[in-house]
């Protein structure tokens, strides 16, 4: 069978002769071993168990059905010992200076004074809610849930693409596509030390149960989902159902005396955390949008009150607005006096009038985001774009400068990647997910996107990516990986 190395950037598995890296080596052997009409086997079966659990996500738009397998590809992605302690630190880090933010420009300010943070950018984000200011959740934890996106450069090094502080998703994806390669590929995970993530959704309950309200004995968590027609339903449910916890939806809570309970077959029933799965303008139709169907009236003032817990906390997507992005590194020193230890993409602020000037010129050149955009809507690849395509952006981006930040496409890492009876090269990300109760839990591996279609830098699912098995390994094996 061909494995095909990538032509530009790093790749995962093979060197630059085309020979496995050492940690990879078995698993080429071992595929290679099945051949082509053993692998097409396999992925049908896999193909059929995606169907048959219902592994969706649903794509908005589509006219010809809403709801999409989770594209899978059965090559792992592999990620020894060494590698891995230092992403675990580098985002522990992060998180924690996230957190600490969130608590100063809902609190103090004292990084919007300094400058570290513009101040009117910070007033003018949508994120910012001005209801929330003076509500510190317990424990100061902002956000409990983070999902990290991470790129690996030309060199190899692994670079903070974003930070996803909201309702990250994906987190079910990485365990079920771990079940899955156990399930129908067992021969590639023979004699290989793998860390395990199955313990997630324990370490998810323990997390929310930790920022319970002070004094609650067992508190009761609910997982609160927007419904069916969501994108990442099938996550919530799944999550809900791992836990044990409630699935519940706006309708089934109700607000008295400041505390939220929920309607069940034998009554009402106290509700202490809230997982919501909705984004903040949706969650209390009082405080928000009135229109709003989804969220709980009144929710808000029993949140203020203290006596129900939101994870993550309304107003925490400030932290993952692109437009924070770049003052992460000087953030990093300010709170905690020390460098950070992973590195993230040179960015232009559009804000800023020499930035925007250089973003203006060099756009061909550039990919450019909205600050507020998410899941590859609202951004221009240059290098990839046509000159229409690139007019048209730029006449946006002239219209409100400020709203859009812009970085040098890098060149993302590429992995072998199965396609008939070859392994082609495809881009590939890495969303690392990470929880904070009583310390901050890093889930070893995350959620490999892969770029499906050829010479594509987008791995979104909701624009054609998939996904693969992602292995963090205990220990180091072989030297020159």
């Amino acid at each position: 069978m061909d494995w095909q190395s990538a032509e530009r950037g790093f790749d995962e598995a093979l060197m630059a002769d085309g020979v496995p890296r050492p940690h990879y080596a078995s698993v080429v052997q071992r595929l290679e071993q099945l051949g082509r009409e053993e692998l097409a086997r396999r992925e049908e079966m896999q193909r059929l168990s995606l169907v048959n659990q219902g592994i969706t996500f649903t794509v908005y738009g589509e006219e010809d059905g809403i709801e999409r397998i989770f594209p899978f590809d059965l090559v792992p992605r592999i990620l020894d010992a060494r590698e891995w302690s230092k992403i675990e630190a580098g985002i522990s880090q992060r998180i924690t200076v996230l957190n600490l933010l969130l608590e100063d420009i809902y609190g103090a300010q004292k990084t919007l004074e300094a400058g570290l943070v513009p101040y009117q950018l910070v007033m003018s984000m949508k994120e910012y809610l001005r209801s929330v200011v003076g509500i510190r959740p317990r424990h100061g934890t902002y956000t409990h849930v983070v999902g990290s996106d991470l790129l690996r450069d030309s060199d190899g090094s692994f670079l903070v693409l974003e930070d996803n502080c909201r309702c990250p998703s994906g987190v079910s994806y990485v365990l079920e596509n771990r079940n899955l390669t156990a399930r129908v590929f067992p021969e590639l995970m023979i004699d290989r030390a793998i860390r395990g993530v199955e313990n997630y959704p324990g370490m998810l309950l323990d997390c929310l149960r930790h920022a319970a309200p002070h004094g609650r004995q067992d508190p009761v968590v609910a997982v609160l989902t927007p419904g069916i027609f969501n994108s990442a339903y099938y996550e919530h449910s799944f999550l809900a159902n791992e836990m044990g916890a409630p699935l519940v939806e706006g309708r089934d809570l109700v607000v008295e005396d400041d505390q939220v309970f929920m309607r069940t077959t034998e009554g009402r029933q106290r509700v202490d955390v809230i997982y919501r799965r909705i984004d903040d303008e949706y969650i209390d139709p009082v405080t928000f949008d009135h229109d709003s169907m989804l969220g709980v009236p009144g929710l808000m003032h029993a949140y203020r009150t203290g006596n129900v817990a939101l994870a993550n906390a309304p107003g925490a997507g400030i932290a993952d607005n692109k437009a924070v992005y770049p003052c992460i590194p000087d953030l990093i020193r300010f709170f905690l006096d020390a460098d950070p230890l992973i590195e993230q993409v040179r960015t232009w602020r559009g804000w800023i009038a020499d930035d925007a000037k250089y973003i203006r010129e060099n756009m061909p050149d550039m990919v450019v985001k909205l600050a507020g955009g998410a899941g590859g809507y609202g951004m221009l690849v240059g290098p990839t774009a046509s000159k229409a395509e690139i007019a048209e952006f730029r006449a946006c981006f002239d219209a409100d400068p400020s709203q859009y930040i812009a970085q040098h496409l890098v060149e993302f890492s590429s992995h072998p990647t199965h396609f008939g009876d070859t392994f082609e090269p495809r881009r590939v990300d890495l969303r690392v997910f990470a929880l904070v109760g009583e310390r901050t839990h890093v889930l070893p591996g995350g959620l490999t996107r892969v770029a499906l279609e050829k010479g594509s830098y987008v791995v979104n699912s909701s624009q054609g990516g998939g996904s693969k098995d992602t292995w963090v390994l205990h220990d180091v094996e072989g030297e020159g990986s």
